[in-house]
């Protein structure tokens, strides 16, 4: 598992995703790609919201991915360009990057992933390149196109500098680095990105992290079906609200029994420091915890701690100026956008997909327009990577 992304020789010409990148790359700097990376997006078969609480997670890789082709240069300057033209280009040194997180642009994105790697090799500038950036993963869809955006960024970035690390190791750096946009993550949607493998979903375990091959039945397709409806989930409050929540329960259980709740963040953590089972662990949330909405100021009296103690230790930025409280959620898309996942036998495919495409897509025009790239059959598939020209 904690082998190195592969790096592998590959006929451009015989793909045509990569054969179309390539001539975009070339038209936009006249030049041929020096190398190509890629990161693909995921679906989470088992455990919603729990990997930040410190939980196992059972994802696997999508076949939809990330993928840009790179050139190399001495000027020290970042050069990004999408090969979707409703995103727009940016340029910036490798000496003076900067995350605008109240402004979350694909760039930014990009960014964290450069960003990250940069502090990890001391924070040294870094090789300039030339990069385009082409989606095949539905944007602001719960499939975490972002993540594998920040992954395909730190990836690459590494192969520009001559650098290499193994997959765990990116996984661990790609997740600390998406919260420099302001995304308060528990690192599933990184880890599966870079520990996935060719036809097996896996149980990602963390603290230490580490991947398990689990088998998926036989003669059985993943049939994905995304809502379109979009919400960038560091531009809005949404995602982090369920982090910070998770993370006040977790003070006001360990406070209830008697732990130094202070330096605990997750639920796991609790349930390691008391030796509970997940059962025990569900008799005391029923215990401590009510079901209403609590507000602040009894978040503040329950603990002993001030309002601004609990807006600078407890909250996230974009969630100090909002009421703790459930407000719902949507499983399979924690950005608020959502995929329906169906496991579907192979011979009722078709009449599936037809079923699906005629009852939801169909009658609304918005959705029939985003149907081609919005309910598409998968298999797992493998992880990052890099790939040079034959």
């Amino acid at each position: 598992m904690a082998a190195h992304p592969p790096k592998t020789k590959i006929l451009i010409s015989a793909n045509e995703r990569l054969q179309s990148l390539k001539e975009a790359f070339e038209k936009k700097y006249g030049e041929s790609p020096l190398f190509y990376a890629r990161a693909p997006g995921r679906v989470n078969l088992i455990g919603e919201h729990i990997d930040y609480c410190g939980y196992a997670v059972l994802p696997m890789a999508i076949e939809q991915s990330i993928l840009a082709a790179v050139t190399v240069n001495d000027a020290k300057t970042i050069h990004l360009a999408n090969a979707n033209p409703i995103y727009k280009d940016f340029t910036v040194s490798s000496e003076d990057i900067k995350i605008d997180r109240d402004n979350p642009q694909w760039y930014y994105y990009f960014l964290c992933g450069v960003k990250g790697i940069q502090e990890h090799l001391g924070g040294d500038p870094l090789s300039g390149i030339k990069c385009v950036v082409d989606g095949s993963i539905p944007a602001s869809s719960g499939l975490s196109s972002s993540s594998a955006l920040v992954c395909c960024a730190a990836l690459l970035t590494m192969e520009a500098n001559h650098k290499s690390l193994n997959k765990v190791a990116l996984a661990e750096i790609s997740t600390k680095c998406e919260r420099y946009i302001g995304t308060e993550g528990g690192g599933m949607d990184q880890s599966i990105s870079f520990l996935a493998e060719e036809g097996t979903a896996k149980l990602i375990e963390f603290h230490p992290l580490r991947a398990s091959d689990v088998r998926l039945p036989d003669g059985a397709v993943f049939v994905i079906s995304n809502c379109c409806v979009e919400m960038n989930k560091a531009a809005t409050s949404h995602f982090n609200i369920r982090v910070v929540e998770c993370r006040i329960a977790t003070k006001m259980l360990a406070k209830a029994r008697g732990l130094d709740w202070a330096r605990l963040l997750k639920l796991s953590e609790v349930q390691a420091s008391l030796g509970a089972s997940l059962e025990e662990m569900l008799r005391l949330v029923a215990e401590v915890l009510h079901p209403e909405p609590y507000s602040r100021e009894e978040v503040c009296r329950v603990l002993g701690i001030t309002a601004e103690q609990l807006s600078t230790d407890l909250l996230s930025p974009n969630t100090q100026h909002g009421e703790s409280g459930a407000v719902g959620s949507r499983l399979t898309g924690a950005g608020w956008g959502g995929c329906a996942v169906s496991m579907v036998p192979t011979d009722r495919v078709e009449a599936f997909l037809t079923s699906v495409r005629e009852l939801y897509y169909t009658p609304d025009p918005h959705r029939a327009a985003l149907e081609k790239q919005s309910l598409f059959v998968s298999k797992p598939g493998g992880g990052a990577a890099i790939y040079l020209e034959e």
